[in-house]
């Protein structure tokens, strides 16, 4: 990113690049930023946008071959092509040798790298990878944004704010702009301005719901699956995020049973830091044997569902019956 960076600003470009990884608002910022770069600020003549599965390549590589009209470069940008997986060869093979004046922005959300696409790309231009941000990443991004709005929050609150906001960096801006209008008369952001504004994502109702599991409050869980349904989201989705939580768990566990502290714990997972201690907390409340069954029943359910023998929506609350219900298993 570094490189990147530095070729923004000294204006030495070369003359495709790719962006692309977890981090989608980080792919815009620097998409658009490649974009003004490269046209000036206000080319529209010479620049071409193309976006989904059924982009012509011909097309793309004939604008690429007609010379730019009274400018330097013809910017060409291409979004969620899905050429890194299929049908990117004829691209591949343009960008050996592309016209002098052709200048490519690709930003995908995944590809693959033995791509031929791909590695015509890394030999003629630059590839920039854009994962997800780690807690001290945010941290200072958040505060950039909030000094700048002449706002203070304590560690603590700063913590509550992305737990109920989660890593994603557009999600984290859309939230932390109507905090911002909330409070627009404190300097300091408080725990209960946070609780008020902020819109709690499917995955923390997820964790609270485990919680409720863990702690078999039966009544709790139900509530917190009902309240997800009421919002529209989909069954399958929301069996998908439980199996996924018992996957997770079931490795923390494991990894706690080594002795591992909570912060290495998150690390091996990919949790924040900031709630490697919750989970570690959550997974103490189900045995190993409780953990792997249930993922293997996520899977079976799934299943059934596919193949006709279970509602979607039953599927869900049985798993839910099973795991609340105070009985538990003993530890292995």
């Amino acid at each position: 990113m570094q490189k990147l960076n530095e070729e923004i600003k000294s204006g030495q470009f070369k003359q495709v690049y790719l962006l692309y990884g977890e981090e989608a608002y980080l792919i815009r910022q620097y998409r658009d930023k490649l974009k003004d770069a490269l046209t000036g600020g206000g080319d529209s003549m010479n620049y071409h946008y193309f976006e989904g599965k059924d982009i012509s390549v011909g097309e793309v590589i004939d604008l690429a071959e007609t010379m730019p009209f009274l400018a330097d470069r013809r910017v060409i940008v291409m979004e969620n092509s899905g050429l890194f997986k299929h049908g990117g060869e004829q691209l591949a093979e343009y960008l050996k040798e592309p016209s002098e004046t052709a200048f490519f922005v690709l930003a995908e959300r995944e590809i693959d790298k033995r791509s031929k696409l791909f590695k015509a790309i890394t030999a003629k231009g630059r590839a920039v990878e854009f994962k997800t941000q780690d807690e001290s990443t945010l941290k200072r991004w958040i505060l950039g944004i909030l000094k700048k709005e002449n706002k203070k929050i304590a560690e603590r609150d700063l913590e509550l704010f992305l737990e109920k906001t989660g890593t994603d960096m557009e999600n984290i801006s859309k939230e932390l702009e109507k905090l911002i209008c909330y409070c627009m008369d404190k300097e300091v952001i408080a725990g209960e301005d946070i609780e008020a504004v902020c819109t709690r994502q499917v995955n923390n109702q997820i964790f609270e719901m485990m919680n409720a599991i863990a702690e078999k409050r039966q009544k709790e869980a139900m509530k917190l699956y009902y309240d997800l349904l009421t919002l529209k989201e989909p069954p399958m989705r929301i069996l998908f995020l439980l199996a996924r939580q018992f996957n997770l768990l079931l490795q923390v566990k494991e990894l706690k049973k080594k002795g591992y502290p909570a912060k290495t714990i998150g690390e091996n997972v990919g949790l924040p830091g900031f709630v490697a201690g919750k989970y570690v907390n959550q997974a103490a409340g189900f045995s190993t044997r409780d953990l792997r069954t249930a993922v293997t029943d996520c899977v079976e359910a799934e299943e059934a569902v596919k193949t006709g023998k279970m509602d979607d929506v039953m599927s869900v609350e049985l798993l839910l019956i099973k795991y609340s219900t105070k009985q538990g298993v003993k530890e292995e």
